[in-house]
């Protein structure tokens, strides 16, 4: 008895639809709460004002790809261990969104800085160590797609999504271990030179940890199963390309 082939295994495969657009449908509730309650029930911060209110999106998106790199580093240990295809489109789905989500992160970030530290960009080492990161993951999608053979693409990306994830941990720690970055740490202690630190109320952190859970716990989840959904059709597309091609 011959193994099933991943388009075959992903045919017979449950149809889960219905729980993903339920959790679709919980994760947009919960991220227009989360908007309304960064718009309209967190204080406005005395000094900064209301371009203050981006940090309760700039640090969910950071988690939220924090998370979604965290799953890629888990998708290659497991496709190592096992050589079962899953896994890479797991850890694939992981960058991906993380992708998107570090962008976001960046994009808030710099809109935050410009009435803050007067500049739209500035080689901060946390700046820089996230835009290095995002590089290390475009990277990843460049050179994985350039790898004309399956197993050998699955086995590279594994252990780049493995070794990449050190960009994250470096990106996490910089602004309590650089005394010279400006970015501040407003959880915990940062550096000495940091600007635009502002002190959190009641009603911010509330906002804070319901932002910071809609978008690692349900935002992050909820587009990573979609992405695998696309491309385990994406797979079977392809089986069945190959299959036509080789009765022809």
């Amino acid at each position: 008895m011959t193994a099933a082939s991943p388009s075959v295994a992903a045919a017979s495969a449950p149809n889960h639809l219905g729980r993903l657009k339920a959790l679709t449908a919980v994760t947009a509730v919960a991220f227009l709460l989360g908007l309304g309650m960064a718009l309209a029930y967190a204080g406005t911060d005395a000094i900064q004002g209301n371009v203050q209110r981006l940090f309760y999106f700039h640090m969910g998106a950071f988690f939220g790809a924090f998370v979604a790199f965290a799953c890629t580093v888990v998708g290659g240990v497991q496709y190592l261990r096992t050589r079962n295809v899953k896994w890479d489109t797991f850890a694939l789905a992981g960058v991906e969104v993380g992708v998107v989500l570090s962008f976001i992160n960046l994009a808030t970030g710099s809109i935050w800085a410009r009435p803050i530290w007067n500049t739209w960009w500035t080689w901060d080492p946390r700046l820089t160590s996230a835009a290095v990161m995002v590089l290390v993951y475009i990277a990843y999608l460049m050179v994985r797609s350039g790898i004309e053979n399956r197993d050998t693409r699955h086995r590279f990306a594994a252990v780049y999504g493995i070794l990449a994830f050190s960009s994250v941990v470096f990106t996490l720690v910089v602004i309590r271990i650089r005394p010279d970055t400006i970015h501040p740490a407003v959880i915990g202690t940062g550096a000495q030179d940091a600007q635009g630190g502002f002190a959190m109320n009641s009603s911010m952190t509330t906002t804070l940890l319901l932002n910071m859970a809609v978008w690692v716990f349900l935002l992050t989840p909820t587009l990573m199963w979609w992405r695998i959904r696309l491309q385990n059709y994406a797979d079977r597309v392809t089986q069945r390309k190959i299959a036509y091609m080789e009765q022809g």
